[in-house]
């Protein structure tokens, strides 16, 4: 399966209305989808999603802070962890369990420590703070295949930009998912995010 590299960040979501969203955003094109545990149901929404879309799609939990949350995703077969934080002991426990982990870091010093604790992927948040030209500074020390994912205030518009400072993709939040929005708003957003990723990374 070819993935895009655009997570899809449902925060809010209802385990009632996730299937739905999750087949709307898989239609767009968007195959990973992240439920931040903050959610209201979160412990549900992830195994409803992965019913709803079986192996389209790679579903895994955001906001995770603690090992006692990596442990509980273990369980309901969420495929990778995102976390605002560079927690070391949060990453070392998400690889044991045969997660993907994809640690928040801000700061060079943050994002070596994650990379040694074993991340798989590197969350810069916020996006929107570090901004491209610091991500470009960053990319100039950081392990060449080691993917940065750009989170927080990134809208298609930027993509390019943060595409020529050496970003792999990007985590998407309120602008593609807000509670009460309709699957079908969901995927239209989505749409409107894969056709300008394409255009940046698949030309």
């Amino acid at each position: 399966m070819s993935h895009r590299n655009l997570i899809a960040i449902l925060r809010g979501v209802h385990s009632s209305e996730a299937g739905d969203i999750a087949r709307a955003l898989v239609d767009a094109g968007i195959t990973l989808i992240e439920i931040p545990l903050n959610s209201p149901d979160p412990f549900e929404a992830i195994p409803a999603m992965k019913a709803a879309v079986g192996d389209a799609a790679k579903i895994g939990a955001g906001t995770v802070l603690t090992v006692e949350d990596v442990d509980r995703l273990q369980q309901i077969n969420s495929q990778f962890v995102v976390s605002p934080n560079c927690d070391i002991e949060v990453i070392k426990r998400t690889k044991e369990c045969g997660m993907g982990s994809w640690p928040g870091v801000m700061t060079p010093t943050e994002c070596f420590a994650a990379i040694k604790a074993g991340a798989d992927g590197l969350k810069i948040f916020p996006a929107s703070q570090v901004g491209a030209q610091g991500i470009g500074a960053m990319r100039a020390v950081l392990p060449k295949d080691m993917p940065v994912f750009a989170v927080g205030g990134v809208e298609p518009i930027d993509f390019s930009n943060f595409a020529k400072a050496g970003c792999n993709g990007f985590g998407l939040g309120s602008g593609i998912y807000k509670p009460g929005m309709s699957a079908d708003d969901v995927g239209k957003r989505a749409i409107e995010y894969v056709y300008t990723y394409d255009a940046v990374y698949r030309h």
